[in-house]
Formats: C-alpha cells, sequence, structure tokens
C-alpha cells in the first residue's frame, strides 16, 4: 500500500503540470490563429471553421477587399490604415455573427462563410457594402474608403473545396472593383480563364482544406 501511495505522490505533480502544458497549448494555439491586428481569424483559422460549416448547402462563401487601400496608408499614414483594417473587420465580425466565420486572409483581404437560412444574403450583403464604408469610429472622417465584395453559394458549385470557392468569389469582387459596383455575385459557369486559375496578378487565394 505504501508502495502505491508513494507513486501517486510522484505521479500528481506531473499529472498537475501536464494538463497546464495542456492548456498553456491550447491557448497559445487559439491565439496563433487569431490575428492580432483586427482579432480575426488568420487564414488557417478560419479555414478549419470554414470547411465545417462549408457542409451546409446554404453556406455561402464571400470575399472583402478594401479598395484603395494602399492609397489609405500614403496619404494618412498606416496608423489610419490598421484603423480602417479594425472598423472593416469589427463591421464583417458583426455581420457574419456567431453562426458563419470571418478572417483575414493577408493585408487587406477578408474572408466569410455565412449560412443563408432566408435566401437574403444578396440583399443582407448590400447593407453591409454600405456599413463598410462608413469613416472608422473616432477617425477623420476623410480617412474612409469602400470595400468591394464578392460572393458564391456553395450549392451552385457542389464540386467545389474552399479554395474554390474563394477563387470564384475573388473573380466576382474583382468585376465588382472595376464596375466599381460594389457587390457582385458569381456567376454560374466555370472561373474566367487565367493560367492559374486566379486573375492575374492576384495574390493567392488558395487555402489548403
Amino acid at each position: 500500500m505504501s508502495t502505491l501511495l508513494t507513486a501517486l505522490a510522484v505521479a500528481a505533480p506531473l499529472a498537475a503540470g501536464w494538463s497546464v502544458h495542456t492548456v498553456w497549448l491550447r491557448r497559445s494555439l487559439r491565439t496563433a490563429r487569431r490575428d492580432p491586428l483586427t482579432g480575426l481569424r488568420t487564414r488557417d483559422g478560419f479555414t478549419r471553421r470554414a470547411t465545417t460549416l462549408l457542409k451546409d448547402p446554404r453556406a455561402v462563401v464571400v470575399l472583402a477587399d478594401v479598395d484603395h487601400f494602399k492609397q489609405i496608408n500614403d496619404q494618412y499614414g498606416h496608423a489610419a490604415g490598421d484603423a480602417l483594417l479594425k472598423a472593416t473587420a469589427d463591421r464583417l465580425a458583426h455581420y457574419v455573427g456567431r453562426d458563419g466565420v470571418a478572417g483575414r486572409l493577408g493585408g487587406d483581404e477578408f474572408a466569410a462563410v455565412v449560412i443563408d437560412a432566408h435566401g437574403t444574403v444578396g440583399d443582407l450583403l448590400a447593407v453591409l457594402h454600405g456599413v463598410l464604408a462608413r469613416p472608422a469610429d473616432g477617425m477623420d472622417p476623410a480617412v474612409r474608403t469602400t470595400v468591394s465584395l464578392g460572393w458564391v453559394r456553395t450549392s451552385d458549385h457542389p464540386g467545389d473545396d474552399l479554395s474554390g470557392l474563394l477563387r470564384r468569389a475573388d473573380e466576382a469582387m474583382y468585376t465588382a472593383k472595376q464596375a466599381r459596383a460594389g457587390v457582385r455575385r458569381a456567376g454560374l459557369g466555370r472561373l474566367l480563364a487565367t493560367l492559374s486559375g486566379r486573375r492575374a496578378g492576384r495574390r493567392g487565394t488558395g487555402v489548403a482544406a
């Protein structure tokens, strides 16, 4: 009996230490999957959650890109640019809510997956476009721009994974940006032809599933 008690006495601190270490690892992993500026999920964290949401046939993939962001940085400074990114992220996260996911893919590019339970995502994105164009709270009202949005229904392309759907949303977003249309839904046909499967000169929107 004394041997058993001794073994338990030795094992108890090790078990407690491992438990603390496990909690620390989990917190570190969650932190690594959050963008430090905006608080949104990073590409990896977004991919994990988005891939799960895409199992719902009502899922919609949205790509958002801040218009003229470099000009904002050049004219008003990086602090103003960061404030604009933070405001965009906060508003996108509010739109997505708890049932969807939003992430910062890099730079001024954001992505989201939402569940269109009522078939009204087109109207809601039009409203979101107007909200995203508002000046950041507490900033000079002159520090403002628009955000171009492209979106695609997963049910329109059942054979596409997240990367494919993001490419379609990217094509739609680029069309919206060029036409100054604000919001554009991806067409039901194949992607616009480019050598790499995305529009020329565009930084990669591919996401490993």
